[in-house]
Formats: C-alpha cells, structure tokens, sequence
C-alpha cells in the first residue's frame, strides 16, 4: 500500500482525499494516516490540508522499496523491489535468489555495499547514499551461450535511460562500461548459473555512479559521476525506473531474435572505441588493432594489419592505446 500510495501522490495534480485514498485501499483513515507519517519521515514533503487531503510538495532522493515501486512503470522488470539499506552485494542477494525459486524481473538494490564486485572480481567502491548498485534476476529460456549478450542490452539501455534523465550522451566501452568523456560512469557485471544446455538464471549487476561529489585517490581520474557531469544532483529511483524501462523492450526484442542484431547499430554508434587503436590483452598475447565494432553476437571485431578477428569479452581485455578508454 505504501508504494501505492506514494505513486498515487506522484500522479495527482492536487490534493488526493483521505476519504479516496481509504475507499482506493479499503482501509481506514488511521491507516492511510499511518503511511503518510512514514513518508514524511523518509523526507517526503506531503502537505495534509483539512477537507482537501494530503499533496506531495517535493521528492528527496531517497531509495526504498515504496520509491522504486512507484517510479517503476513496466511489465515485469523491476516490478519486485527487494531493498537493503545494507548487504554484501545485490548480485549475491540476487543469486541466492536465484537458488531459492525467486522470481524472474525482481530487482535487487541496496544503499551501501561492502562486498560489492566488478569484472574479473575487482573491488567497486559502494559508499552509501550516492549511487545505483542494483541487480535484476532473470530466468530465460534461451542457450547459455547466449547469455552474455544481456550485458550489452544492459549497457546500451543504460546510456539511453541516462540520457532520458540527465540529458547526457555518454558512451560504452566495449563490453560492460559506460563512460563520459573518457571516465567510467557505470560497470555492468553478468552472472548465471547454467547445466548443460539450460540456464537456471541470470543476474545482471549495474552500478551507477550518481551524486558522488569525489573519489578515491587511486581512482579519481578514471571515474566520474553523473552530479559532476551535469552539476546537479539525480534522483536515483527515476534512472532506476528508466533503465528496467530501456532493458525490458529490448530483452523482449532479444528473445525474437535471440542476437543482438535489433541493438548493434545502436551499440556501435555508442561504441566509444569504435574506429580507434585499441590495446587488445590475450592472456599469452597483446597486440594492437583498430576496433571496428561488434557483430550480432556482441564479440569485438578488430582489425590488424593482416586480417580481422573477433573478440570475446570473456577471454581478453581492450584498453585504449592512450588512456582509460
């Protein structure tokens, strides 16, 4: 009811009545009283007038359950919120999840992580009340194989929720970051559990840098938040709602063609190092090529002096020749 109400207030131009809100919910006055003391005490200013009812004056940038539930606008992603203020990682909430019968779309997001994880199980700096670290469960039906692809959808979707937001155009480094003039804005981390020829489920992790005004010391010039970017602060909850927005209408889209061809003119022109010397990292082997974009099943095709190859994210890394991207 919380979130109900909540979104109910966000959609009004006026006053919304006890009386209608009582009548909506089939509860009493007392209840309907008892939800409103509650999101006033989140920060919600809600004016209560007498023989009017009660109007949302203003929204702070809060993530809860009932903030997220009610910006959230899709189908099915992110139409389950399971919140924390505080846990080890949304992707290990998410996974357990995923053990235990968990529901397909649920989105899992906290405030502060203390064992949050990137690529290759690097560290990611998670301080609380700044940024985006949430995770969406999913269970297709589609090859293992195949399940790698969802981290571009998520990077491209990502991009374009922000620029819905924000009114940035930020970029993808090939495969699972999102920068902004050379600096990381957002990773992506993609993780499943399969057996032979079927997938129990997939979590997509995405951590978002938002209103952080500073970074550590060691990674400062390689990271750069959304706040620093535009110079105002974001509300996160309304970029959570746009990316599940984003992420859902092209998963629906992938599961027709089961490849990236709907999306890979859109990856390729966000493509920040497309047409640019990269430094490809082989495990025995690093060489220098010029990276010319992905094909439909999301490997990077490069091109060397000799001939072209493709690039799969799980076996190398690309860096630019000068620099972070």
């Amino acid at each position: 009811m919380k979130s109900e109400i909540l979104r109910l207030l966000k959609e009004s131009d006026g006053y919304l009545s006890g009386q209608q809100l009582c009548d909506y919910f089939q509860v009493s006055r007392t209840a309907v009283w008892k939800v409103i003391e509650q999101l006033k005490k989140e920060g919600y200013q809600i004016q209560a007038v007498r023989n009017k009812g009660y109007r949302l004056m203003g929204s702070p940038d809060v993530l809860s359950k009932a903030e997220i539930e009610s910006m959230v606008q899709t189908k099915w992603a992110g139409r389950q919120v399971v919140y924390y203020e505080e846990t080890d990682s949304t992707n290990i909430r998410a996974k357990d999840a995923g053990e235990k019968g968990g529901e397909h779309g649920s989105l899992f997001v906290a405030e502060r992580q203390v064992a949050g994880k990137g690529r290759r199980s690097r560290g990611w700096e998670s301080p609380a009340g700044t940024s985006i670290y949430m995770t969406l469960l999913l269970r297709p039906t589609f090859l293992p194989v195949k399940a790698p692809q969802l981290t571009l959808l998520m990077a491209v979707a990502v991009v374009e929720a922000i620029r819905q937001v924000t009114g940035l155009t930020g970029g993808i480094k090939w495969p699972n970051d999102v920068v902004f003039n050379g600096k990381k804005l957002c990773g992506i981390l993609t993780e499943m559990s399969t057996e032979i020829g079927f997938i129990n489920y997939v979590v997509i992790g995405v951590g978002i840098n938002v209103n952080q005004e500073t970074f550590p010391e060691e990674i400062k010039d390689k990271a750069t938040s959304l706040k620093l970017e535009t110079g105002a602060g974001i509300r996160r909850g309304e970029l959570i709602a746009a990316v599940m927005e984003r992420f859902e209408a092209y998963y629906e889209t992938f599961l027709k063609t089961e490849d990236l061809s709907a999306v890979r003119a859109r990856y390729n022109r966000l493509l920040v190092n497309r047409g640019q010397e990269v430094k490809v990292l082989e495990p025995d082997n690093e060489y220098e090529a010029r990276a010319v974009g992905i094909n439909d099943t999301g490997e990077l095709i490069v091109r060397t002096k000799d001939a072209e190859k493709t690039i799969y994210a799980g076996e190398v890394s690309v860096r630019g020749v000068y620099g972070y991207v």
